[in-house]
């Protein structure tokens, strides 16, 4: 029996099995518009036997981008090709997620293969950037405008309003985006949250804005439906987030109805050394397991069947969740399959290429 290939269900919903496409930012959106790439991208990994398929970092409103060209679901516009893209992946037998986010102090930049540099809010596609503390993320870069109650609120807002339009659009899990260095994150860590008020200070304080998140989504999406955090569960720098502090949140998150945790790492603290190895991420969902009662998916090179499989037999991680060898092979799991001597069913146009 292969592990990684046995069903998982989580609320009303059973996921066939336990790999989960990760989030991937694409910049290859207008005006927050998905399109056909989007479309081919995920739907590629939805013909190739993937269980859950998570759309990349979707802002929830214009000034929540990492760059000008990221995805979007700030305007009711953007539901109708994204509901295309969720109805041909459920039609391959899988669920569709989507990941919503705020880029934070992390916003306005340009896209990766044209350098990635901050751009000025006099610049063109540039804005101003929002964050917990006026604190930016790199020498480098300009610092962000710090939030005020206001703003707060309507970040807030703008979640709620994006979850309702991920239910129209025919998502079936939202993941909370709370890693890397976004606005939760940066909200999270006291590395890059300097506030002295409700929000600032204590992790009591510092958790607060992403329980007022959850709470807000929750309004709005419906509970027998999946939610999904995911978390930067270390900083990787001493004096910051640690996996402690995630392990204490992870308990709060099972008690307020999230039902897994997402387990990165890293993002929001400038030149922190990260010890890259196959699977340098797994002992921290692995952590939140043993020490919580929520779910965890682990990440972090995963690139072989074999490796993903033991994750799940040896109950380190309950779904892994898997991005650049995906990318490498969108059919990666029609392969893990065989691989592990598994029958699964592939699409009917591809089975004269079953092994």
């Amino acid at each position: 029996m292969s592990h990684l290939f046995s069903p998982l269900k989580i609320k009303s919903i059973e996921f066939k099995n336990r790999i989960v496409v990760s989030p991937m930012c694409q910049y290859s959106s207008t005006d927050g518009f998905a399109n056909n790439w989007h479309l081919v991208h995920l739907g590629a990994m939805a013909t190739g036997g993937a269980a859950l398929i998570i759309t990349e970092a979707t802002a929830v409103s214009p000034e929540g981008r990492i760059s000008f060209a990221d995805l979007g679901i700030w305007k009711d516009e953007h539901i109708k090709k994204l509901k295309e893209i969720t109805t041909f992946i459920e039609e391959q037998g899988a669920y569709a997620g989507v990941q919503l986010a705020h880029a934070g102090r992390k916003a306005s930049h340009q896209q990766p293969w044209n350098g990635g540099k901050q751009i000025q809010p006099n610049e063109e596609n540039g804005w101003q950037s929002v964050a917990p503390s006026a604190v930016a993320f790199s020498r480098s870069e300009t610092a962000p405008l710090e939030l005020d109650k206001a703003g707060i609120d309507k970040v807030i807002a703008d979640f709620k309003a994006a979850a309702a339009r991920a239910l129209q659009a025919g998502f079936k899990v939202i993941e909370l985006h709370g890693a890397h260095g976004y606005l939760i994150n940066e909200f999270l860590s006291p590395h890059s949250n300097k506030r002295t008020d409700e929000y600032g200070g204590s992790f009591e304080n510092r958790s607060r804005f992403l329980l007022e998140v959850i709470d807000a989504v929750q309004e709005v999406w419906p509970a027998e439906l999946p939610l999904f955090v995911r978390l930067s569960t270390t900083d990787w720098t001493e004096g910051a987030w640690t996996i402690e502090d995630s392990i204490a949140l992870a308990k709060v998150l099972s008690e307020k109805g999230v039902d897994l945790v997402d387990s990165s790492t890293g993002g929001n603290v400038a030149g922190a050394q990260i010890p890259l190895k196959p699977g340098y991420q797994v002992e921290f969902a692995e952590a939140i397991k043993k020490n919580t009662n929520i779910l965890t998916g682990a990440v972090g090179l995963i690139t072989e069947a074999k490796q993903a499989n033991e994750i799940i037999e040896t109950g380190r991680a309950d779904m892994v969740v898997m991005a650049r060898e995906l990318l490498r092979d969108p059919h990666f799991p029609l392969r893990a399959a065989h691989e592990l001597g598994i029958e699964v069913k592939w699409p009917v146009q591809y089975e004269r290429a079953k092994w």
